[in-house]
Order: C-alpha cells, then sequence, then structure tokens
C-alpha cells in the first residue's frame, strides 16, 4: 500500500502558506512513527489529562485550544476543577498558553462568560489565554485539543485530540449516566444528558505537527477581533489582547509506535484579511475525506454528532453507488441538541435531506442508529469518528456538515496504521491495502460499547465483527431487538445493546420551506470562496 492512496500529499492540502508540511526535511505532509491510542468518553480523557499535566513542571509547556471552557469542571473529583489545574499548573512553573473562542452572547445559548471567567483565571495564575473571535461572522473556533511537552524529558510529550471540550456535559462514562455538571439540552436527554465522544491521546513526531497548528494561530499578527463592540468589550474586562512570544518550538519526538499521522483541518476563507497561515482558507479536512472514500469498498464506520448537508454527503453517496459491496453505519443523537419551534426543524432540515440521498445512493446498505443508556434515556452522540475499511481512520473535531468542513476552524487526524491487523477478513477492502490494527481496534472498542459486547481475552483472538458484513448485521440484529423491546412495552429482560433505529421524522412542507433557507443561513454555512461554490469543490 502506499500511504498517497489514502493521505493527502502537502500539494493536495491546498494551502502553501501553512508551514506543517514544509517544517519537515522532506516536506512529507504526514509523520511516521507515533503511538495513538483512542479515549473512548470524557471521563476517560479528563483522567488521562489530569495525570499527565499532574506530571508537568517549571519549564514545561502546555497549550490549549477550546471550543468552550467551563472553569469548574471537575476532571475527576474536587480539587480537580480545569481552572484550578491549569492555575496550579501555571503557578509552578509551567508554560500555560490558552486559545478559546470568545463566543457569542450568553443569551444565545453560548459560552462568551465562562470562556472569559476562564481566560481570566489561567491568566491570575501566570498564564495566558487568549479569547480568540478570528473568524468568519456567525464562525466559532471548534478545535479541541491540549499539547504538553517537556524540555529534557521528551519521552513524555503527548498531545490529546478529539471532539471533548474542557466544559459540562462531557465527563460521563461508558454507563452514560451523564455530567454531574451539566448544561440543559433538548428535553429528551434530561437533567444530565448522557454524551457519548472521542479523544485520541498522541505520542511520537505528530505531537510536533500538532503544536505547529497552536503556534500558527498564537503567532497570527491579526487582532483577536475586528468587531467594535468587542473591543469595547475588551477594554471593560481588561482582557489580554496580545499574544506574548512562545519559547523556541523543541524538536520532534521520537518515534514511539507504528501509525502514520496525518493534521487536518478546516480554516475559513475570511473577508477582508485571512489566516497569514491560510489567507484564502484550508478545506484539508473536506479533502481528507474525499481522498479517502475515492479508496472505500467494504465498510464506512461514521459516529456524527450531524451527519447532514448535501455537499458534504454527496462524496459518500457517490462511493455507495459506486462499489455495490460497500456499506454504511452511522451512530447519531436521537434528538438534535436544540428542539425549540423554530431551532429544531432548523436542525432536522439538513439530516433528512443527507439521509435521503444517502438512501437513495445505496438503499439498504445505508444503517442509521442513535443510541440510549440502558435506563433507556438518549444519549448525545458528540464524537466525530470516521473508519473506512479498517485501515483510514479519522478522529477530531470536525463533523460532517459544510459548517465543518468549510467554516469554522477545526481539527482532526487521520491516522494510518504500518502494522497490519493478522485477523480475517485480512484485507476487507480487497484492494491489498490490508486492514490496519489501529482502524480496526477503534471500530471495535465503540462497536463492543454499543453492542454490550465484552472484548476477546487475548488481543488478536477472532472476532466476528472484524468482518463488515458480520459487524452490519450485528447492529442491525441489535437495534432491531431493542425496538422490538420498547414496541412491545418493556417487558421481560431488557436485550443487551443500546442501539436504537433512527427514523427521520417528516416535516410539514410549510415548515420546509421556512427552515431551510434559515439552516443554510445560520445551522450550515458555507465558508469557501465564491469560485469554489461555483465548482462545487473544496
Amino acid at each position: 500500500m502506499e500511504l498517497t492512496d489514502w493521505l493527502l500529499t502537502s500539494g493536495e492540502r491546498g494551502n502553501v502558506a501553512t508551514r506543517l508540511d514544509s517544517r519537515r526535511p522532506d516536506g512529507a505532509a504526514w509523520s511516521h512513527g507515533n503511538l495513538v491510542r483512542p479515549l473512548i468518553d470524557g471521563a476517560t480523557y479528563y483522567r488521562e489529562l489530569l495525570s499527565a499535566v499532574g506530571a508537568q513542571r517549571a519549564g514545561d509547556l502546555l497549550l490549549f485550544s477550546d471550543w468552550r471552557g467551563d472553569p469548574d469542571e471537575r476532571l475527576v473529583g474536587p480539587g480537580s476543577e480545569i481552572g484550578t489545574v491549569l492555575c496550579e499548573a501555571a503557578e509552578r512553573g509551567v508554560i500555560v498558553k490558552g486559545l478559546v473562542w470568545r463566543s457569542h452572547l450568553d443569551r444565545l445559548q453560548f459560552s462568551e462568560t465562562e470562556n472569559r471567567h476562564l481566560g481570566e483565571e489561567v491568566e491570575a495564575a501566570g498564564g495566558e489565554c487568549l479569547l480568540d473571535m478570528r473568524v468568519r461572522p456567525g464562525g466559532s473556533h471548534h478545535q479541541k485539543f491540549v499539547v504538553l511537552r517537556h524540555p529534557g524529558r521528551p519521552e513524555l510529550d503527548l498531545a490529546f485530540v478529539g471532539g471533548i471540550d474542557l466544559c459540562h456535559n462531557r465527563h460521563d462514562d461508558a454507563s452514560h449516566r451523564g455530567d454531574p455538571q451539566s448544561q440543559p439540552i433538548a428535553a429528551a436527554y434530561g437533567p444530565h444528558p448522557p454524551w457519548h465522544d472521542v479523544q485520541l491521546a498522541i505520542r511520537g513526531p505528530a505531537v510536533g505537527d500538532i503544536e505547529t497548528c497552536f503556534r500558527e494561530r498564537w503567532e497570527d499578527p491579526a487582532p483577536l477581533t475586528r468587531s467594535p463592540v468587542v473591543r469595547l468589550r475588551e477594554l471593560a474586562h481588561r482582557e489580554d489582547t496580545e499574544a506574548d512570544p512562545l519559547p523556541h518550538q523543541a524538536p520532534d519526538p521520537e518515534p514511539c509506535g507504528t501509525c502514520t499521522v496525518q493534521v487536518l483541518r478546516t480554516y475559513p476563507n475570511r473577508l477582508l484579511r485571512g489566516y497569514d497561515f491560510a489567507p484564502d482558507g484550508e478545506r484539508s479536512i473536506a479533502r481528507g475525506y474525499r481522498k479517502a472514500l475515492r479508496r472505500a469498498r467494504a465498510l464506512i464506520y461514521l459516529e456524527d454528532q450531524y451527519l447532514w448537508s448535501p455537499h458534504v454527503v454527496e462524496f459518500f453517496a457517490e462511493a455507495l453507488a459506486a462499489h455495490p459491496g460497500l456499506r454504511l453505519i452511522a451512530v447519531i443523537p436521537s434528538v438534535p441538541e436544540q428542539d425549540g419551534r423554530i431551532t429544531l426543524p432548523m436542525n432536522l432540515i439538513g439530516r433528512i435531506t443527507a439521509l435521503d440521498r444517502l438512501r437513495r445512493a445505496a438503499g439498504g446498505r445505508v444503517a442509521v442508529y442513535g443510541l440510549e443508556n440502558h435506563e433507556g434515556t438518549p444519549v448525545y452522540v458528540h464524537a466525530k469518528v470516521c473508519v473506512i475499511d479498517d485501515v483510514w481512520a479519522s478522529v477530531g473535531s470536525d463533523n460532517i456538515n459544510l459548517r465543518s468542513w468549510t467554516h469554522d476552524s477545526e481539527l482532526s487526524c487521520a491516522v494510518v496504521d504500518e502494522s497490519r491487523d493478522p485477523r480475517d477478513p485480512r484485507d476487507p477492502g480487497g484492494l491489498g491495502d490490508g486492514a490496519r490494527g489501529y482502524a480496526r481496534n477503534l471500530r471495535l472498542e465503540l462497536a463492543r460499547e454499543h453492542l454490550d459486547r465484552e472484548a476477546p481475552l487475548t488481543p488478536h483472538a477472532p472476532d466476528p465483527l472484524c468482518d463488515p458484513r458480520s459487524a452490519f448485521d450485528a447492529f442491525a440484529a441489535s437495534a432491531a431487538a431493542l425496538d422490538s423491546w420498547h414496541d412491545g412495552g418493556r417487558h421481560g429482560p431488557r436485550p443487551p445493546g443500546r442501539l436504537r433505529t433512527y427514523r427521520p421524522p417528516s416535516l410539514p412542507r410549510a415548515t420546509k420551506a421556512l427552515c431551510t433557507p434559515l439552516h443554510r443561513l445560520l445551522v450550515d454555512p458555507d465558508g469557501r470562496p465564491h469560485r469554489l461554490r461555483r465548482r462545487r469543490t473544496f
């Protein structure tokens, strides 16, 4: 297998201004020799983050970027609030630098106050945390990552990348009873919404790539905001608006694993003046998906918060239509996060359209599921995961929608393991690529949680879920059994598994007519330059 069959070359990234690829002597658009571990659900990630930050000492470097940060969110228990953990690190001499999206106003159900308070706490302890509003109108910085560097101890260098914010609702585990520190979302999820999510722990040279992503944003000379109103608020709150210099970037950590990692990103085409490191924006997430999907032959496994936009799902539909043996499994929220009279249909309209397109392309080869916990409460799926043919796997902050692929800032890691998986089928795609250990194990770990199955006692024991068709059928059978139990009045023992068949609701014609333009304008805007919109490409 050639890596260029699956991963973007530096030219294919479409952004010559970034130093993400040019920083390597060979100009490669990826790094070899990484150890990548998926951390399933927020409690797992928070526990590892707390341990890793606690091991840092004076002179070490902690960089973080987030969409929302609640300083009182506990990583483990009392005393482990994220604000406290970051402040204690800064007070013992760790160089703490943060970039948090400024956010829209709280009265619009965003997090302006919380993000500002996190920044204030970090600054008071000697760190630096900037509220970054260098986005398109209506856009956000949606990247969620932490980089930990240790001069003189590079074996400890580590990066966390994925979909998990440092905020309320995210602290949940495989039981999915929700975060005790909760924010309200749609009523169906109850007072403590169960929350499913994924983050990666990465060691090896890719840590240097993720650090470079932070540095490019940190060193961008553009002001943090162009809004006169926001600048008045900055003055009123005496906010730090100037990024202090970062210490010189250390050499990349040495190889320590078998995974090739490609860092993919979205940056929008900003009006007037773009980013120094992406003057025309960057859409390597969209381009990375497009390239990998052209290679798909057996199974596309998705977990996604949204799964909408006909412009985006068209790539999936084309792959399904071209290859009659290709199947798609998608795990999504049963109910959108917002359930207002206008906001609910605004969210649903994009999903209904997208699923209709996928099913027209492949019919019964497309299976879509929601999740519930063992008490029957829906689980909000916030994960952003794609696994193709057990070879290519992406985890990041990006969702399957136009906003994530063009309009907000996003960060994702596409991983191809150099180590083949010895279990049958050894080459599910039939192209000679061979199943890879990381991608297959990620898919199986997620499937076992949703199916209530235990992992085999030995790592490479035969597992019927390795086979794409068997996995597709196992999901269908589990969901059918649980659906039937609910339909029958919940009599008798509850069947194992958490999967429910997703059936998109129908919307009245008048509601569609009203909400479709609102969806395109507010929910799923397009951040591409006009020339790319006209060509219907990324």
